[in-house]
């Protein structure tokens, strides 16, 4: 017959794991916020720059992505995918979810931003600019 043996947990001595309660990113989001404004910042005056030296020299406006306005776009798209990435795990989400799917909305909303900037600026090398109508979506596309 097995003898039957009592636990005395007094004599056991184990370490329960410590659950690491870690606090929202705020900080994550504001480094994010930060970078996405002062590249998005950057990246409006270069193509300031280029629509005044192409006023006054009619310097070619296209192609738009040269080594300057590109890193400064990119820098901008990062900077907002850390700053919606942070914001979806302040309110719940995994950090791997949170900027996939912060990652997949700066990308989207980035490159149709760039494909219609392009256009405009093909418009103003034409002489066809007209006036942009936001509310209008099929120009978009």
């Amino acid at each position: 017959m097995p003898t039957q043996r009592i636990l005395n947990y007094e004599d056991i001595d184990f370490e329960l794991p410590y659950a690491v309660i870690q606090q929202p990113p705020y900080l994550l989001s504001g480094i994010g916020l930060a970078i996405g404004v002062l590249c998005g910042l950057t990246f409006a005056k270069l193509i300031e720059n280029r629509l005044e030296a192409w006023k006054q020299d009619r310097l070619p406006l296209l192609p738009l992505g040269n080594a300057e306005t590109s890193i400064a776009f990119a820098g901008t798209l990062v900077g907002i995918t850390l700053f919606i990435g942070g914001a979806l795990q302040v309110f719940g989400f995994a950090a791997g979810a949170a900027l996939l799917v912060s990652m997949l909305l700066s990308l989207l909303t980035g490159g149709a931003l760039w494909v219609q900037l392009e256009r405009l600026m093909q418009q103003v090398e034409e002489g066809r600019f007209k006036a942009v109508d936001f509310d209008n979506f099929d120009q978009f596309f």
